[in-house]
């Protein structure tokens, strides 16, 4: 069973617990979009005809690596600098942020000597939004201006579930909790395959079994490359970037079909959720336990094989927020000096101070 704050520690050793857990889980993400990241640049180097890269947070400090991923995901020609200095590497750099610039692929807060210093957390920053542009909006482009619709997130949600809703152990709320057990994965192939495998054998596989059966046959099958492993996603809250990366290779090569009704489906789901929680809350206290409430996959968010209880749930909400709103106070600008604008940007960025 997941791990559950104990109360009784008193305030500050519970918020040290708290905090351990949110550094422990940021960490845990970091590192498994290095390896996603480092996987995606490799696949498309391979079709580029460049060689592989190692390390992420290294190769890529000169800008060299990244200008030739560029070359490839654009088309064109980029020179780089010749030589091997700081100053060329961060030519190199600045050359790769104009261009990302040009093709209007946000970035906020990243500079060049962020990336040729090596900082971590920019650098994975920096590869999301290129992957969300090239992956992800690029992927979906036409069916987000066919459905007017901006959220990309929002569409691919809504085909997921579209796809697998008449698998009645599959009920796809999010981008993290519901992929765990492995059923969301290959229901979404069996759905537009099923020629490929039989349902009810994936059925009685264990969840690790069942990530590493749906990461074959798109492989095998589909020419998906294995972005992810299954015991990146058998967790309790597995990265999100990472599952939307994945998703949205199969969603380029799998039949699309999402409409306005499915979308007005999804944007329902936390008012259903909330409701779904309080009553598997009210059920176990009932029931005078208190300590498990069973993850049914018509009823929770979590859609894992594993008994959680209330705190836990809020628990794992919270941390999702956390995780989610630590990169977006990265990504803010710099605060002002000058007072409407300080204005300005507390307007902008209010709804982070509400929770």
């Amino acid at each position: 069973m997941a791990k559950v704050l104990d109360i009784d520690k008193g305030s500050e050793g519970g918020n040290n617990e708290f905090s351990n857990i949110i550094k422990s889980r940021s960490d845990e993400h970091k590192d498994v979009q290095k390896k996603t990241f480092t996987k995606w640049i490799n696949t498309r180097f391979s079709k580029f005809g460049k060689q592989p890269i190692k390390d992420i947070f290294t190769d890529l400090r000169d800008g060299r690596k990244l200008l030739d991923l560029l070359e490839g995901l654009t088309g064109n020609p980029l020179l780089k600098e010749r030589g091997t200095t700081r100053v060329h590497a961060l030519n190199n750099v600045n050359k790769v942020l104009q261009v990302l610039h040009q093709k209007n692929v946000d970035l906020v807060n990243i500079g060049g000597t962020d990336i040729v210093d090596g900082n971590h957390k920019l650098t994975l920053g920096l590869l999301w939004s290129i992957i969300l542009h090239w992956q992800v909006k690029d992927v979906m482009k036409d069916i987000m201006s066919e459905l007017q619709q901006t959220n990309s997130e929002k569409i691919l949600l809504s085909w997921v579930r579209q796809s697998t809703k008449s698998y009645n152990e599959v009920n796809v709320l999010n981008f993290t909790t519901s992929w765990t057990n492995g059923l969301a994965f290959n229901a979404l192939i069996h759905k537009h395959r099923p020629e490929l495998f039989s349902w009810d054998k994936v059925t009685k596989m264990a969840p690790h079994k069942r990530l590493e059966h749906a990461f074959n046959i798109a492989k095998n099958y589909l020419g998906i490359e294995k972005l992810l492993d299954p015991e990146d996603v058998a967790v309790q809250l597995p990265d999100k970037k990472s599952i939307i990366m994945y998703l949205t290779s199969l969603f380029e090569v799998l039949p699309q079909q999402v409409t306005l009704e499915d979308i007005q489906e999804v944007e329902t789901l936390p008012r259903k959720y909330k409701k779904e929680c309080e009553e598997d809350i009210q059920y176990a206290t009932s029931e005078g336990n208190c300590a498990v409430l069973k993850a049914e996959a018509s009823s929770t968010l979590t859609e894992v094989d594993m008994d959680l209880d209330s705190y836990q749930i809020a628990l794992e909400e919270v941390l999702t927020w956390l995780l989610s709103a630590e990169d977006a106070f990265q990504e803010q600008e710099v605060i002002s000096d000058d007072v409407e604008e300080v204005k300005e940007q507390f307007t902008t960025h209010e709804v982070m101070w509400i929770f």
